[in-house]
């Protein structure tokens, strides 16, 4: 059958990855997520009923029709089931992003598609596998866990957006951390006063533990912040925003506190230890090509 369809150019606001926010920029206002009740599917755009779906869903519908929903659903565990995107970044020899089936295990999705950590799994610190916005695990979690919804709540976690971005030793995590914090206090829309004040301390309290300029006390401050955030806010930002520093508190709590009051020398020492170039200068495995193509360098 014929139909329409209408691409609409954004301005890149994280924001507007919440659906209801999405209406709001489609219709012509600023991108803010609604209360919900209505929800979309009953007043949507233009107050009609509308349904808000994601690229990827789009994208995998025509191969479900072609080959039948219990092949879909034969993929992966039970309430798990399907394929997924998992684009795979950070401290791994080939950056990827790959079709694969769900709980599928972290370790064998990155020795697989990845070629391993950089110098060894043993050189791995933590991994976030859901994107920015859910906790990170630990090395002794990254060696069991499953690539789905269930198994990563288990481990504290979740499967957010499937993109994994793993940290090897060299990365100093409360910078890390501190990073995703600015990012979500810059994109938060300050609709909601929990998120709209939340976002700005829980980066000024990090940058200060960061640079060595804090007490002590502030970490458990900084945790007790984080439920103040998450579940007072209209749509998930504010929950992205806190999982990340709460899992830093608790997976770095001890290294926190000494930070905190180490003092700026000490600061200094750790950000010139764990500044990452994008090149650590080990040989490339396309050398080859590169001499023949790329004229040497």
């Amino acid at each position: 059958y014929d139909f329409d369809v209408y691409l609409h150019r954004g301005a890149g606001a994280y924001i507007c990855g919440e659906e209801t926010a999405t209406i709001e920029s489609l219709e012509g206002r600023p991108g803010k997520p609604r209360l919900k009740p209505p929800f979309p599917a009953d007043t949507g755009l233009y107050g009609c009923p509308t349904t808000v779906t994601n690229v990827e869903t789009v994208a995998v519908s025509p191969t479900i029709l072609r080959r039948g929903a219990s092949w879909f659903a034969g993929l992966g565990r039970k309430n798990n089931a399907g394929t997924k995107l998992f684009c795979i970044s950070g401290h791994v020899n080939n950056p990827i992003t790959v079709e694969e089936e769900m709980s599928i295990p972290l370790k064998d999705l990155i020795e697989k598609h990845c070629g391993g950590v950089r110098d060894g799994w043993e050189n791995l610190q933590c991994i976030i596998p859901g994107g920015s916005s859910v906790p990170l695990l630990t090395k002794s979690s990254c060696e069991e866990v499953l690539m789905d919804f269930d198994d990563l709540k288990a481990h504290g976690s979740g499967l957010g957006t499937a993109a994994v971005t793993v940290f090897d030793k060299s990365m100093d995590m409360v910078a890390g951390i501190r990073r995703l914090s600015h990012f979500y206090q810059h994109e938060s829309c300050g609709q909601c006063t929990p998120c709209r004040e939340g976002t700005s301390w829980l980066e000024e309290i990090l940058i200060r533990i960061e640079n060595g300029n804090a007490d002590a006390r502030e970490v458990p401050m900084l945790d007790e912040l984080t439920r103040q955030i998450e579940g007072h806010t209209i749509c998930a930002l504010g929950d992205a925003a806190a999982w990340p520093v709460a899992a830093l508190v608790k997976n770095y709590g001890e290294h926190l506190a000494e930070r905190a009051e180490a003092g700026p020398e000490n600061a200094q020492r750790i950000s010139q230890a764990s500044y990452q170039k994008a090149w650590t200068g080990a040989p490339l495995s396309n050398m080859d090509w590169i001499q023949e193509h790329g004229e040497g360098t």
